[in-house]
């Protein structure tokens, strides 16, 4: 399951490159504007990034089918250190020792989570109605965040989006892991289903604002914020929705707090690295 997840983060860590390095050669279109994503389904490098893309999204299903949603999606979350040494590759430049730090940090603070989280698994078909709240949530939170894109620019607006892409890819994932885990039946039945419906929608609405994000500002900004928010969505969804459960031990508690201050350290490094590196590739 974490080598799956493992994959399934690179994959998704050279699609973002790819699909970032695309859209930042087309025109401003304001935010959810069809014609961007119109103009990119032209463009020979950005359709590129769906191979890798295709491959995480099946490297992604087969950790969900076997493995805890609040475990997988954390896993997930190491695309982001990936992505630094991706940006490296696709720029021309050597990897710098930041660079590398944050990948180190990274990985500790995942593998401390890994080894102190101890998931217990919850329900794996959740009823209609366990979905409701949460995803009344969920699409209050993208409003906010694409309303508030508007009146922002540069890296700002793009971490805003970011966040919005976020949410909706953590309840991609987690519709996912609802229709995977579901009884064997007709293939028509999964496609006419609502949960095949909702999802459907997370994945448009995801595409959409992820792509306007990656316009604004470098890819550090739009990157961080997606690859913080979904790990943290998809959490509180598993709690909520799955009804996963995570040790109460205190001294468990204290280690998984300290193994996200680590998360969060490394993902502030790659962060830094890759603004610099992006700042270095401008200045060309």
């Amino acid at each position: 399951m974490i080598l799956y997840a493992l994959a399934g983060a690179f994959s998704f860590a050279l699609s973002a490159a790819l699909h970032q390095r695309a859209a930042t050669r087309q025109p401003r279109f304001a935010v959810l504007d069809p014609r961007l994503l119109l103009r990119l389904f032209r463009n020979r490098l950005w359709l590129s990034g769906w191979i890798p893309d295709t491959a995480g999204v099946v490297f992604q299903v087969l950790a969900l089918r076997v493995g805890a949603l609040a475990v997988v999606q954390p896993v997930m979350a190491s695309g982001l250190f990936m992505a630094v040494l991706i940006e490296a590759v696709i720029a021309g430049r050597r990897v710098a020792r930041r660079d590398l730090l944050a990948v180190a940090v990274g990985v500790v603070g995942l593998t401390a989570f890994l080894l102190l989280a101890d998931v217990h698994a919850g329900v794996t078909r959740p009823a209609p109605t366990a979905w409701t709240v949460a995803m009344s949530c969920a699409v209050a939170a993208i409003a906010v965040c694409v309303v508030a894109a508007r009146h922002r620019h540069g890296a700002a607006r793009g971490a805003l989006l970011g966040v919005a892409g976020g949410v909706a890819y953590s309840f991609a994932a987690a519709l996912v892991k609802d229709l995977a885990s579901g009884p064997a039946g007709s293939l028509l039945g999964v496609v006419v289903s609502w949960r095949a419906a909702a999802l459907v929608v997370a994945v448009a609405l995801g595409l959409m604002v992820n792509q306007a994000a990656f316009q604004h500002g470098r890819l550090a900004a739009p990157l961080t914020a997606l690859t913080l928010t979904d790990p943290v969505v998809s959490v509180l969804v598993a709690i909520t929705v799955f009804r996963e459960t995570f040790s109460d031990e205190p001294i468990r508690v204290v280690g998984l707090v300290l193994a996200a201050v680590t998360v969060g350290g490394g993902v502030w490094l790659a962060a830094s690295a890759c603004s610099t590196g992006a700042d270095e590739h401008h200045q060309r």
